[in-house]
């Protein structure tokens, strides 16, 4: 684990607005959170020179391009040893299809999101990429009828900064 960055409520308010729109200028988010643009442009950099912001992401809509059908499966690895995980992992990175990768705790060993063009292509995904390997012991397929975004990411709630409570942090 990392340690995690101080964040004052400026930075906090800075993220919030990131993260709703990643595409807002410097001037605006400035103006937003009430600082001069140079200190919202040094207080970013430094967000993403400790770690804190990793990047930007362009969304798509799956549906829009051809991949109308998303779903997650999950995968049991017998056995689950390194040697087998590593180039299991890697080519699961590499298809297409998937979305999302997670290696897991209990009975199920990955859940992976896949996006694909019908139940069609999700079989042929689910039995050439997957029950044809020979580590994989069982995979589980879970249809998404539909998904939600969430609020954005803030540290654990502190008495100092209310982050974590649902309001926006007053500039500071």
């Amino acid at each position: 684990m990392t340690d995690s960055i101080a964040l004052d409520t400026v930075d906090l308010h800075i993220l919030r607005l990131l993260q709703n729109d990643a595409r807002t200028t410097y001037r605006d988010l400035a103006a937003e959170v009430g600082v001069a643009p140079s200190t919202c442009l040094d207080r970013v950099a430094r967000m993403r020179r400790t770690g804190v912001i990793l990047g930007h992401q362009l969304r798509l809509d799956p549906a829009r391009m051809g991949r109308g059908l998303e779903a997650l499966l999950s995968v049991q690895v017998r056995p689950h040893r390194r040697e087998l995980i590593g180039p299991f992992v890697e080519r699961i990175r590499t298809l297409p299809e998937s979305r999302a990768l997670f290696h897991l705790t209990g009975p199920d060993d990955y859940l992976v999101h896949v996006a694909v063009a019908d139940t069609a292509d999700l079989q042929r995904l689910v039995l050439d990429e997957f029950t044809s390997r020979r580590e994989v012991a069982r995979v589980e397929t879970r249809l998404i009828f539909q998904q939600w975004e969430c609020g954005p990411l803030l540290p654990p709630a502190t008495a100092t900064t209310g982050a974590g409570t649902g309001q926006a942090p007053e500039p500071g």
